[in-house]
């Protein structure tokens, strides 16, 4: 028997998380000049995740990255919809 059978198969979440490793490489062999595609390439993935749960505005979606020495912040700011009353 083997011991990963025991654990069922690899599901959706091994597959995410091989995504997100690609793009914190990515970010880390970037030169200062391609830090545009890695930001169009993250507001589109972020974009997707909230679209399933909220509607929103695609343009309401901003990110903003900032290198500061050895340090690198993401900003996201997006603009949700009002509450609706029941």
């Amino acid at each position: 028997m083997n011991l990963l059978s025991l654990f069922g198969k690899r599901g959706a979440s091994a597959s995410v998380a091989k995504n997100r490793l690609q793009i914190l490489l990515a970010h880390e062999r970037a030169d200062d000049g391609s830090d545009a595609a890695l930001i169009s390439g993250l507001r589109e993935d972020i974009l997707a995740v909230v679209a399933k749960r909220v509607d929103i505005d695609p343009d309401s979606v901003k990110l903003e990255m900032d290198r500061s020495g050895d340090v690198t912040t993401l900003g996201i700011d997006i603009e949700l919809p009002a509450a609706r009353a029941s």
